[in-house]
């Protein structure tokens, strides 16, 4: 089964997109620890799209699709036309230096890596295209 969502590039829209992820994953069963895990590994990457692509302007769209097969990893894409963040190509700081340094950001990158079994960028037809992946569980 594919969701999409699309939505502008406001942070008030941050909500609308966690109470979409953690209905299209109710509705196939996915374990609760699960949802919240893709929920906040959502949140950090749509926000950072919003935010450092897009300067949180509200008439930039961008889609949101969650594929969700039993048996299967659970597939989101991040559909842009904006610019590309691949977090791949991103070396987090040292945990001790931000602590150090009192810094904040720096660890979403790292707790999104953390969270996704698989990470992938690609363009396509002009669309920028970030495919997460993880293996969930069912009740």
């Amino acid at each position: 089964m594919k969701y999409i969502y699309k939505v502008g590039c406001s942070i008030e829209n941050l909500r609308g997109i966690r109470d979409f992820v953690k209905q299209s994953l109710k509705n196939h069963e996915v374990n609760e620890l699960s949802i919240s895990e893709v929920v906040l590994a959502l949140d950090e990457m749509c926000s950072n799209l919003m935010i450092h692509a897009h300067k949180c302007n509200p008439d930039d769209l961008f889609e949101l699709h969650i594929i969700a097969d039993r048996d299967q990893p659970l597939v989101m894409e991040i559909i842009d036309d904006g610019t590309v963040f691949d977090i791949n190509q991103f070396h987090e700081p040292e945990l001790g230096n931000i602590i150090h340094e009192k810094r904040k950001g720096g660890l979403g990158i790292r707790l999104v890596k953390s969270i996704m079994d698989k990470i992938e960028y690609e363009k396509t037809d002009g669309k920028h295209i970030c495919r997460l992946s993880k293996k969930v569980q069912f009740d």
